[in-house]
């Protein structure tokens, strides 16, 4: 199972995309507050279809208690454009955290150069500045997947 880590989204339509991609991967949807939105917001569930109830969501009040209740669970994998390091050429484990940014700023300077080692990016043209954040959770849920081999999607 991967963990899939939204620090600060703010748009609930995304989320609700990511959330029927955790439920298609069997993966955990984290959320760090504070939301750009309501979990009651009719878009999120519009987007999550009739599977929003199957998404298995945490829901953190902040980065630090995200990272105390999770730290040493497995590696925590930070997602930015900035990061020097493609995301296809570091390992996944089992159990690992992908930890996005917010849909207008991506994560936070501190977070990208103080992991450095753990930073990933996933290339694209010069054209664009990023990827919409639920592709880019795709993108790399299902790479992380491919590499564990896991079972009930292969």
């Amino acid at each position: 199972m991967m963990n899939i880590v939204l620090h600060e989204p703010e748009q609930g339509g995304n989320v609700g995309n990511i959330g029927r991609t955790c439920v298609a991967t069997g993966s955990r949807l984290h959320l760090i507050e504070p939301l750009g939105f309501s979990m009651e917001d009719k878009y999120v569930k519009r987007a999550g279809l009739d599977y929003w109830d199957k998404v298995d969501i945490c829901i953190y009040r902040d980065i630090d208690e995200f990272r105390s209740l999770n730290e040493g669970k497995g590696t925590f994998w930070y997602f930015s454009t900035k990061a020097s390091r493609r995301y296809s050429d570091v390992t996944y484990k089992d159990g690992d955290f992908l930890i996005f940014g917010k849909e207008s700023a991506g994560l936070p300077e501190y977070l990208i150069y103080g992991n450095s080692e753990n930073a990933v990016r996933i290339p694209m043209g010069d054209e664009i500045r990023s990827l919409n954040l639920a592709n880019s959770v795709a993108v790399a849920v299902y790479e992380s997947l491919r590499q564990t081999g896991y079972p009930s999607l292969w």
